[in-house]
């Protein structure tokens, strides 16, 4: 199957008066169309800076990045981000009102997204008269109102409480898997990247290379994080990504 999106040797450094600092060195993957892929490594490795290259909000020293379709892209970000003045309907339309894109298909998909995810009795609501895990499937909603073929998922589960960040993570996980999006998650939680994802790439620290990718396989499916955290397979995982996690903080 042909890749919906390919990065070769991809290069990126920051600069100030100070100097430069290198932050991403050859990066180089495919990710497939229907993909659930989680990215992880150090923290300041530059995770989030890679996602911000693919949205294309920032540029690439060197390297390739190609779109192997007309790929439009959803980002995610760590906080939700709704605004406060707006209904959580009118928050979910937003990125049609920009793109002027308000038609009724579009409005009326998002009002199914809405109901097919336990939202549609708070359309009227404002944001702070939703729970967490409430908001960031509005969030959620909003990303894909504009019916993105790849998701960027900057950390969205972060600002919740575990068991929140669990189960929302989770529903979140079956939302995408159900519409059979393309997704590229950005996270620090190990256990999280493994639940949720087909493929995990681990980074090396700055300046970040791949050191390498796990394929993820369950003999069970994924509806119940807890019933995948109890797996023999789960533990595999888990301890081949701390391996390598670790192995990159004992050498510095």
């Amino acid at each position: 199957m042909q890749p919906i999106l390919s990065l070769e040797n991809i290069f990126f450094s920051y600069h100030n008066l100070k100097g430069e600092t290198p932050a991403l060195s050859n990066i180089t993957f495919d990710i497939a169309e229907g993909e659930f892929l989680a990215i992880v490594g150090p923290s300041g490795c530059g995770k989030s800076t890679l996602l911000s290259i693919i949205a294309g909000l920032l540029k690439p020293e060197g390297g390739t990045i190609t779109f192997n379709t007309s790929s439009s892209i959803g980002y995610m970000l760590q906080h939700d981000h709704l605004f406060e003045w707006r209904t959580i309907y009118q928050n979910a339309i937003l990125g049609l009102e920009l793109n002027k894109n308000m038609t009724k298909e579009n409005t009326d998909y998002v009002l199914q997204l809405l109901n097919d995810y336990g939202l549609y009795a708070f359309k009227d609501k404002k944001p702070s008269e939703l729970s967490g895990g409430m908001r960031q499937r509005a969030a959620l909603i909003r990303t894909m109102a504009i019916k993105p073929d790849l998701l960027l998922l900057d950390e969205p589960f972060s600002a919740l409480d575990f068991q929140t960040r669990m189960m929302v993570s989770a529903d979140i996980g079956n939302i995408i898997r159900s519409t059979g999006k393309t997704a590229i998650l950005i996270t620090h939680d190990l256990s999280e990247a493994i639940t949720l994802a087909d493929r995990v790439l681990v980074l090396s620290g700055r300046p970040s290379s791949v050191k390498c990718e796990l394929p993820i396989h369950f003999c069970i499916d994924r509806t119940s994080p807890l019933a995948i955290r109890n797996t023999t397979e789960y533990q595999t995982y888990f301890n081949l990504l701390w391996k390598e996690l670790s192995d990159d903080f004992s050498e510095k």
